[in-house]
């Protein structure tokens, strides 16, 4: 019913940027929370950044770096990620939490997009 779908991902060098971009679409009620995490190669995923009611959250590592942004009446999420390193190279996730629901508010689930990779290297 509800389907998540990101863009944005490459290959950057150290030091550059990119911007990641989730756009949900399907039978939304409403948006309860969005964020960003992400895997590392041969690593557990980890919260990158998450906004909710206009509150951020940021992972330390990328504080003063990335920047998460949501546009309700659009049902996106982005990060912008500036002065990239090579250790945030992994696989970037978008997920929401969202009400279903047409007309009526419906279950709340969790959702994800299907992964963009990011690669940082000379």
């Amino acid at each position: 019913q509800v389907q998540l779908v990101e863009s944005g991902g490459g290959l950057v060098q150290p030091g550059g940027s990119l911007r990641l971009s989730c756009a949900a679409s399907g039978s939304i009620f409403s948006i309860n929370a969005m964020g960003w995490y992400r895997q590392p190669p041969g690593k557990q995923r980890e919260l990158v950044a998450a906004i909710a009611t206009a509150r951020t959250n940021y992972a330390d590592s990328v504080k003063g770096r990335f920047t998460v942004s949501a546009d309700n009446a659009k049902n996106t999420v982005s990060l912008q990620m500036n002065s990239l390193k090579p250790e945030d190279t992994a696989v970037y996730y978008c997920m929401m939490t969202i009400t279903v629901g047409d007309v009526t508010a419906g279950p709340r689930y969790t959702y994800w997009g299907q992964g963009t990779q990011v690669t940082v290297s000379s």
